[in-house]
């Protein structure tokens, strides 16, 4: 087994945005560089090297350690200081908040600091570099409308989606709501919902049917449950539109999914979205949390016939341009390879 130069840690066994993120940029990265993830809850197609072997690497050469969590920061800086390894750590934030003081003398442990977004850099103390996350333009890609519509069992029309967990914070009522103001004056159109409502979020799920219901909508607005990660790309390839109405994200993928699929965007200023979207062009921004805003713009959308072919045919080309997963992983390099370079100077 080739010891790694760097490691990535993921110490949480439930799935969660960071373990996606090391599943889908190590195996790429390790085309370039030597390196591994370490910890549970990995694909097994992931580099790995397990946590125990990782406390007995060689004291030299020189590594890399990548975190993306407290506890991993910790971690890191107890094989530096307390092992005595020759290690240069390294933290990815994609908080979007003001940091505690304790993560925030983690972070100023560390020999270099990135950021998924600009807006997320400002709540930093210290100088970090942006390194959004992208997408496989090649996973994520156009597909004839009316034959995945005819895989899926969805019908014709103009349909406009909203996918992710199904609760308040996600602003799944938002996207209820417009689409219900918009059904009147434009008969065409059909809401898909996909995703599923974990338990503490069941009632919120079951308020936003009752709703639904009582408008005698059930035909127009579908909940179509929770599909496998690999089948969510041709969900988006069926769509017209696709809402993001979050009322906070740390960062945010489905917009660059969507987009990478043809499909323009309206999204709330939240996350990262104000840097993925780019507003009048491959789609519209409006407030967080402002359902007169959703309900507007999802009608000046639907109203010009110009609008939704002008966005899509720029979508695409703005992804595959900026955030593709494979510069998101060749930029991490760089920075792998520039601490590794100037701690071998000093």
């Amino acid at each position: 087994m080739t010891d790694p130069i760097v490691i990535a840690p993921n110490l949480k066994k439930r799935l969660s945005g960071v373990t996606a993120t090391i599943a889908r940029l190590v195996p790429l990265q390790a085309r370039k560089i030597a390196i591994k993830a370490t910890g549970p809850g990995l694909p097994a197609n992931t580099p790995h090297i397990p946590l125990n072997r990782v406390a007995l690497l060689a004291r030299k050469p020189l590594r890399v350690w990548h975190a993306r969590r407290n506890v991993e920061m910790l971690l890191g800086l107890g094989f530096k200081v307390v092992l005595r390894k020759n290690w240069k750590l390294l933290f990815t934030s994609a908080s979007q908040r003001k940091h505690s003081g304790y993560t925030k003398w983690l972070i100023s442990r560390m020999d270099a600091v990135i950021a998924t977004s600009a807006k997320g850099a400002a709540y930093l103390d210290l100088p970090a570099t942006v390194v959004h996350h992208g997408i496989d333009p090649a996973q994520f890609c156009p597909a004839d409308k009316s034959d995945v519509r005819r895989r899926l069992g969805l019908p014709d029309g103009r349909l406009i989606g909203c996918f992710g967990r199904i609760r308040a914070q996600k602003g799944t009522d938002v996207f209820v709501d417009a689409v219900l103001a918009n059904v009147a004056k434009h008969p065409d159109i059909i809401g898909i919902i996909l995703g599923r409502a974990t338990k503490d979020h069941t009632a919120f799920e079951q308020g936003l049917k009752d709703k639904i219901s009582a408008a005698g909508l059930t035909d127009r607005i579908r909940f179509c449950g929770e599909v496998s990660v690999d089948a969510i790309p041709e969900w988006y390839q069926a769509l017209d539109l696709f809402i993001a109405p979050q009322r906070w994200e740390g960062f945010g993928l489905t917009p660059l999914e969507a987009m990478a699929c043809g499909v323009p965007v309206i999204a709330t200023r939240v996350g990262a979205f104000e840097e993925l979207i780019v507003d009048g062009e491959t789609g519209r921004l409006i407030p967080r949390d402002d359902i007169a805003a959703m309900r507007i713009a999802l009608d000046s959308a639907l109203s010009d016939p110009a609008i939704l072919p002008r966005w899509s045919a720029a979508a695409r080309g703005h992804v595959v341009a900026n955030f593709t997963l494979e510069k998101e992983a060749d930029t991490l390099i760089g920075i792998y390879e520039t601490l590794l370079r100037n701690a071998a100077k000093a």
